[in-house]
């Protein structure tokens, strides 16, 4: 008890170090966590940690991060700029960084082209369980782009990885099936966003924000029993919670009490991100405690590691320079990746050989891009009219 709540403080003060170092908090928990694999294996220590804990601990931590995302943004018609720009950056940058990755594993690992994009796609994916905690400083139109795109790829990313791990990709039922399970993901999304918007501000129990989770969760992890997208169901509930006085329709207004509504919203804000702090901090430090430090420094793992990594920076860059035609900085350094991409890892079948994309790249492509998005974030300054565009917003 005293160890698991003393993970929690520690977790808790990187988190201050990280308002004012910049430095990402959840790079300081895999640091950490590297830190105590090393102390444990110099003494002869051996930690019992359940197989499959950090597959569990991050498939919670993507639901909250996801829901977290959703209460953080509002929408109307001054969005649609943004949210637009945001979702075809976050689909062009990663089919682009999965196609030039693809193509560079198969010439270093010489694997087959499908076993090699479904390698590819985890490494493509933005992480927002990193970039979401970590936009303190930044503006906010800056800040709103990139929640927006992060949530996209990993959305846009799950749905990809799970049409290429079935059994049949290129047939007219493959492709059809795939389109069905996106429209039937976008209906169920509004039900049961719907359902648990009513569950939340018209049930007279006390107990019922764990619930919600409870019930998120089920949707997500039988959405992907189903191989439907179920962030999506995640996303929508956060949106809807995050804007319900958007609903033009008198009837459906007449159901809730404005301060119900606006009382439930902001309860579950506060705990979403109280969940979220926890799982994170679990998920992370037992993350960088399965990292064999060691085994990053091979030869063959820091050529296939930075040439991955440089493809996503330079893709990156290129897209945001000449297609988005907006300012590039900081946002071009936001390229790591996290809890989803582990989370992916695990997931592929063994029938892709996983073995064959040795753990080590993994770690590697993770850690570099999380510093890389940290320089980015330690350099990374105001311009003055950044600052009035913040205060009008506030204001």
């Amino acid at each position: 008890m005293i160890l698991f709540s003393s993970v929690i403080v520690v977790s808790y003060l990187f988190s201050i170090i990280s308002n004012f170092l910049r430095i990402p908090s959840v790079l300081l928990l895999l640091a950490a966590g590297i830190v105590l694999r090393e102390i444990s294996n110099a003494n002869g220590w051996r930690l019992p940690i359940p197989e499959h804990t950090v597959e569990y601990f991050g498939a919670i931590g993507l639901v909250m991060i996801v829901l977290e995302a959703g209460l953080d943004l509002k929408l109307g018609r001054d969005k649609i700029k943004l949210i637009s720009q945001s979702f075809f950056s976050a689909f062009f940058i990663l089919i682009l960084s999965i196609t030039a990755v693809t193509a560079a594993l198969y010439y270093l690992l010489h694997q087959p082209v499908r076993d090699c994009i479904v390698y590819a796609i985890p490494l493509s994916i933005m992480s927002s369980s990193i970039v979401i905690p970590s936009l303190h400083h930044l503006t906010a139109n800056k800040k709103e782009f990139l929640v927006y795109e992060a949530s996209f790829s990993d959305i846009i990313g799950i749905i990809l990885f799970n049409y290429f791990t079935a059994r049949e990709i290129f047939t007219v039922h493959a492709i059809s099936t795939f389109f069905l399970n996106i429209i039937i993901a976008i209906v169920l999304s509004v039900f049961f966003s719907a359902l648990l918007f009513i569950i939340l501000t018209k049930s007279r129990f006390n107990v019922k924000f764990f619930l919600v989770f409870a019930l998120l969760i089920i949707l997500y992890e039988g959405g992907k029993l189903m191989n439907l997208p179920s962030l999506l169901i995640i996303l929508c509930f956060g949106l809807l919670m995050n804007n319900w006085n958007l609903i033009k329709f008198p009837k459906l207004q007449g159901l809730f009490s404005e301060e119900k509504a606006a009382e439930a919203t902001r309860l579950l804000h506060s705990l979403t991100a109280e969940s979220s702090f926890l799982v994170r901090t679990f998920f992370f430090l037992l993350f960088g405690y399965s990292i064999n430090i060691h085994a990053i420094f091979a030869s063959n793992i820091m050529v296939v590691g930075s040439i991955t990594v440089g493809i996503l920076l330079v893709t990156r860059f290129l897209y945001l320079r000449y297609f988005l035609k907006e300012s590039v900085y900081p946002e071009v350094f936001f390229i790591p990746r996290g809890l989803i991409t582990v989370l992916l890892f695990y997931k592929i079948p063994a029938s892709y050989h996983p073995e064959k994309l040795q753990g080590g790249i993994l770690f590697f492509v993770v850690i570099v891009t999380g510093l890389i998005m940290m320089m980015g974030m330690i350099f990374y300054r105001k311009r003055e009219t950044d600052i009035v565009v913040d205060e009008l917003v506030e204001n």
